[in-house]
């Protein structure tokens, strides 16, 4: 009997010891706290020695995880599962949370490196003194291609070029709605934040013209084919496109004199924070000079610290193609935030458009 009693007594010390680990591994994890920092981005989106120099001086482990797109990111926080400290969202994305309260005021004392981003970069449409959101990079949507395998006279200074009928199965094409419906806006001279359904009709009939030019509508598995010479033409944003053309030198990148998508990502603390000190020193760390010209070159994306870009390649910096000048970027348009049901309207046209693709 006594035997059972002291089996039983250890079987409850045990589970007790159990439950106190896993409660302290919980802390240290998702939940978060003082010692730990739980940044959510986009894969390969940030160099990751500049995570091991960031924990080294400060002491805070960092916790990273990815997402593949803003609607993945925001339906994670907006369940609030995950404890995030940090969180990489759009433009249009940060206009949502925003709007539904899902994310804490920065407090700028603590960013003394904000005075690193070039004004242009700040007080924008979707965040109004950057109340909630720090950039982080920039863009454009375009298109990249290799001269090599199309015919001279297209250069791409135009969306029509995409429709010219010696492109036949040469064009791929991002499989995003707001990038592709844009892109059929755009051509048409309308903005690719249309609210008219018009308008959308007449850019999905267009759209559907490409039937036969388009060889398949995919994601990141174009970079590869891109690189190895495998493809010719491919809608892509402006940093895909430098990692392609780091790797190919054959490959060039436009973006169309219509017009066509600027694009911010900002760093925002959610409102599930565990570690909001933290945060503040992971933001100021990631606008400092030497950290942001780091990362871009890591990256390849255009980064907004102006401090920074005196550290870069000249070459670099002066790429019109992925840092346009100021005037350059009259015609580029920042996504706004369309609400559910315009973007539902969006997804619908978008998806008749792939329909439609033989």
């Amino acid at each position: 009997m006594k035997s059972l009693l002291n089996a039983a007594l250890a079987i409850v010390i045990t589970c007790g010891l159990l439950w106190f680990a896993a409660s302290k591994l919980e802390a240290s994890g998702s939940a978060g706290g003082e010692g730990v920092l739980t940044v959510y981005n986009w894969g390969e989106y940030i160099d990751p020695a500049l995570i091991d120099q960031f924990e080294e001086e400060t002491g805070i482990t960092v916790i990273y995880e990815t997402f593949d797109s803003n609607e993945a990111m925001l339906t994670k926080i907006r369940q609030g599962g995950s404890a995030y400290d940090i969180a990489v969202p759009s433009e249009y994305t940060i206009e949502t949370m925003i709007e539904e309260d899902l994310l804490i005021e920065i407090d700028h004392s603590k960013i003394t490196n904000l005075q690193n981003i070039d004004p242009y970069f700040l007080d924008l449409p979707f965040d109004p003194k950057n109340k909630y959101s720090i950039p982080y990079f920039w863009g454009t949507v375009g298109i990249v291609y290799n001269p090599n395998k199309i015919p001279e006279h297209i250069t791409f200074d135009s969306w029509d070029d995409l429709w010219d009928p010696a492109l036949k199965n040469k064009v791929f094409l991002v499989d995003g709605a707001r990038e592709v419906m844009g892109m059929g806006l755009n051509s048409l001279g309308y903005s690719l934040n249309s609210r008219d359904d018009s308008e959308l009709r007449e850019a999905t009939e267009k759209l559907k013209q490409l039937n036969g030019n388009v060889k398949a509508i995919i994601g990141d598995e174009i970079t590869p084919l891109m690189i190895n010479n495998e493809a010719a033409v491919s809608l892509t944003f402006s940093g895909q496109a430098a990692d392609m053309m780091g790797e190919n030198e054959e490959l060039d990148f436009a973006v169309p004199s219509e017009g066509s998508n600027l694009w911010f990502d900002n760093m925002v603390i959610p409102k599930t924070a565990q570690n909001i000190e933290g945060a503040h020193l992971f933001i100021n760390f990631m606008l400092d000079a030497e950290v942001a010209a780091q990362n871009a070159e890591y990256v390849g994306y255009s980064i907004p610290n102006k401090a920074a870009w005196e550290l870069l390649d000249k070459e670099v910096i002066n790429d019109e193609r992925f840092y346009p000048p100021e005037e350059r970027r009259s015609n580029l348009e920042v996504y706004e935030n369309l609400g559910l049901e315009l973007l539902g309207i969006y997804n619908e046209y978008f998806l008749e458009f792939k329909m439609s693709l033989n």
